[in-house]
């Protein structure tokens, strides 16, 4: 039994309110108070497959790569048998690193799909763009699949890919890691156990990073909203997934303010140059500054598919900056995706919960603020204070975790227990839920565009 079993079954407070009041304990210190599993993730409902799961991974990039690490980590429960991505250089690593033959390694998608059904499930980690159309073919072939967020980039085709599920039965997880992270998993457990009453009304902000945004939202894939989807989307999908199911019920109307105010042409700095590179006047205090983040620092490079030899990154990294879009001035770009907005949120139970999201913090991880009927929760991703009203006693959780939270792995085992079980019911979320969430999301984008208050409904 786990700790979070432990408080849901009794629907007390009593184990947290015997811990020294306000002092910080990890996970692991109060699993051993009380003599509890100390496992985060333990799941009675988990069995030791009969094989591994046999995955094709669709989408070689930074997403997808991490979900395949999970076949090292896990030999018995998940085996790489096949991959396709159009850079040579990303198919090639996977070939080498997970033992895949040749005639298994794919320029595209579709090449996958040529082929006899080889595998027992589908990983797509594709761009935005990409993801419907192997969705639905790998649906058509049998494959059960795990579709990296958002789900499509217009809401007729979630309901495309919902459609489809149904009709062919197949599993499709949608990834949604933060509902994996020991910090949301913990608040979930906590309100399911009414251990604040019942819930009112929640306040919930992403940080974004002000580098992460210039990095990904002005000069990086997700940009431009008509090339990709709405920011709402891209990088929102994730909070209202897990606002929904924080409050645990269906959503019901949904109301957004947000535009892109900051990184503009009329805000280049005089004496900035179209790159970085160019001898811009200001790049040296520029907290923008291409040069800075990839080549000084070494921050996010990744997008640059660098070798393993060290030796050779400075020359490469340099002509990235000088031919691709990272080095570009993030006030002269062709981004349209607002840089801060706010949502709010009527549920269909009463609760009302708030959603900010900020490029300009110099901080990431989610902030959240739950206020109910008995108590209230405020926190931070890495850790979480419950003051009680009754004896107004405070108590906090700790935990740190990695940029993810720590629920990227878990998500992947959830996914291949169900498909090795072949119970969906092991996921987190339904496709159903899935799709309301990302709905949310549409009609949030809709209420900024046309300041109405939308209507949700799946």
């Amino acid at each position: 039994m786990s700790l979070r079993q432990f408080i849901t079954a009794r629907k007390l407070l009593r184990p947290f309110t015997v811990v020294k009041n306000t002092a910080i304990y990890g996970w692991t210190e109060v699993a051993k108070k009380f003599g509890l599993h100390e496992d985060l993730y333990f799941n009675p409902l988990h069995k030791k497959l009969s094989k591994p799961v046999t995955v094709i991974l669709i989408g070689a990039g930074h997403r997808g790569s991490i979900y395949a690490e999970y076949a090292v980590k896990s030999p018995e429960e998940m085996k790489l048998v096949g991959v396709a991505d159009p850079n040579s250089g990303r198919r090639h690593k996977m070939e080498k690193r997970y033992k895949i033959a040749p005639a298994c390694s794919f320029h595209s998608w579709e090449d996958v799909f040529k082929k006899e059904k080889f595998a027992d499930a589908v990983i797509i980690a594709t761009p935005d763009q990409i993801h419907t159309a192997p969705c639905l073919k790998a649906l058509e072939m049998g494959y059960d699949v795990l579709l990296e967020k958002p789900i499509a980039p217009t809401e007729e085709e979630c309901r495309q890919i919902l459609a489809k599920a149904k009709e062919t039965g197949r599993i499709v997880g949608v990834c949604h890691v933060l509902r994996y992270t020991p910090y949301f998993r913990e608040l979930k457990e906590i309100l399911d156990a009414k251990m604040i009453g019942e819930v009112i009304s929640v306040q919930h902000l992403e940080p974004i990073e002000h580098v992460h945004m210039s990095h990904s939202y002005v000069r990086g894939n997700w940009r431009n909203s008509k090339k990709a989807t709405p920011i709402i989307l891209a990088k929102s999908c994730h909070d209202t997934d897990i606002i929904r199911w924080l409050v645990n019920d269906a959503s019901d109307n949904v109301h957004c303010f947000g535009n892109l105010k900051w990184f503009r042409n009329a805000n280049a700095p005089a004496g900035s140059t179209e790159r970085c590179t160019d001898g811009c006047a200001v790049e040296h205090t520029c907290p923008y500054s291409a040069l800075q983040i990839y080549f000084r620092d070494r921050k996010r490079l990744y997008v640059f598919d660098l070798p393993e030899d060290r030796g050779q990154w400075d020359e490469i990294i340099l002509h990235g900056l000088q031919t691709t879009d990272y080095g570009r001035c993030v006030y002269r770009m062709d981004n349209d995706q607002p840089d801060h907005l706010t949502v709010n949120i009527l549920f269909k139970n009463g609760v009302t919960a708030a959603f900010s999201m900020e490029a300009f913090v110099s901080y990431e991880g989610r902030r959240t603020r739950i206020m109910g009927s008995m108590g209230d929760i405020t926190g931070d991703m890495e850790s979480f204070t419950l003051t009680t009203f009754r004896t107004g006693k405070r108590t906090t959780w700790s935990m740190k975790t990695d940029a993810h939270g720590g629920g990227d792995h878990p998500m992947v085992k959830d996914w291949l227990q169900a498909v090795g079980q072949q119970n969906p019911d092991l996921l987190s979320s339904s496709i159903d839920v899935s799709v309301e969430s990302h709905i949310m999301a549409f009609a949030a984008e809709r209420s900024r565009l046309s300041r109405t208050i939308e209507d949700i409904r799946l």
